[in-house]
């Protein structure tokens, strides 16, 4: 794992592979190289504008990429439940699903179905999505991953299963980490599963440590200009690694050979560096919190792993 880098990508010539939020930063250069390596790539994007630019600006980087847009919101189950469904009627498998969109430490605010806008989007959105996906990935050979792109910033929140919504207070920064550490919770709870169900499907969590990406800019956006803002930004110029180098962590959980289920990769250097094993907060290892944020997704999302009982 030291020194691994994108050249280091085995190929994937007879792969396919969707990435959420593949218009811009990480999910840009995840479904880049990728698509550079031989995958089939769904870029699945929430703007069609954006999604569509990106699909240019790829296919000139790469010219000989078999790649694509399709449009996904994930603050709509609607969305994903669309989406889905054209995509099982165009592929008979899916050998690769990277979790990666996300919003970051906004102000408070609802996706179309009601639920606060970061647990919504982050992870309640993600799990439909994998769910409803879950017999393509099972279709596929063995060697099927699903990658859920959490953060280091989970630490700033463990899951209250009492207030899913934050109907008992909003903090921003603590519903992104209480939204990472679900990204996280998702993933060991999956893992317990596969294995409970005899299944070969990996899957395994990334995050980019601190990498310049659209999530500072989209909160700032939101809140208007403030020191905030401004820091995060004068950050992201001088601090933040390069969105290539924060994709690592992501590339190496989908591809690099022998991941292990619940896997958690990061940066070397906590926020900076090359893939290696990041620590992670206890509570995103609790088996009874995973079961428990589990049954609440289900019966949120109305999505239901039938095939992956307890």
């Amino acid at each position: 794992m030291p020194g691994w880098n994108a050249a280091n990508i085995p190929v994937q010539t007879g792969r396919t592979a969707v990435v959420t939020g593949a218009n811009s930063g990480i999910g840009y250069v995840t479904a880049r190289e990728l698509a550079r390596r031989g995958a089939s790539v769904v870029l699945a994007c929430r703007s069609a504008a954006r999604g569509r630019a990106a699909l240019i600006r790829l296919r000139t980087e790469v010219p000989a990429a078999e790649v694509r847009f399709a449009e996904l919101d994930l603050a709509d189950l609607s969305s994903v439940r669309e989406f889905a469904k054209a995509f099982g009627q165009q592929h008979a498998s899916l050998d690769l699903l990277v979790n990666n969109a996300g919003v970051m430490a906004l102000p408070y605010g609802r996706t179309a179905d009601g639920f606060e806008t970061q647990f919504g989007v982050n992870h309640l959105g993600h799990f439909a999505l994998t769910g409803l996906l879950l017999p393509r990935l099972r279709a596929a050979a063995p060697g099927a991953r699903i990658v859920n792109v959490s953060s280091g910033f989970h630490v700033l929140g463990d899951i209250d299963l009492d207030d899913l919504a934050s109907e008992h207070g909003y903090r921003r920064w603590v519903a992104y980490g209480r939204s990472k550490s679900a990204n996280l919770l998702f993933t060991h709870e999956l893992s317990r599963r596969f294995a409970a169900a005899g299944s070969t499907v990996v899957a395994a969590a990334a995050h980019p440590g601190y990498a310049s990406s659209n999530l500072h800019a989209g909160a700032s956006r939101l809140e208007g200009p403030s020191l905030n803002s401004r820091v995060a930004a004068i950050g992201n110029a001088i601090v933040a690694q390069p969105a290539a180098t924060g994709a690592l962590p992501t590339l190496y959980a989908a591809t690099a050979p022998g991941v292990r289920p619940d896997t958690f990769v990061g940066p070397r250097f906590g926020w900076r560096g090359a893939p290696a094993p990041s620590w992670r907060a206890k509570w995103t290892l609790d088996d009874k919190s995973g079961e428990q944020l589990w049954a609440a997704s289900e019966k949120l999302t109305g999505v239901s792993y039938a095939s992956l009982p307890r």
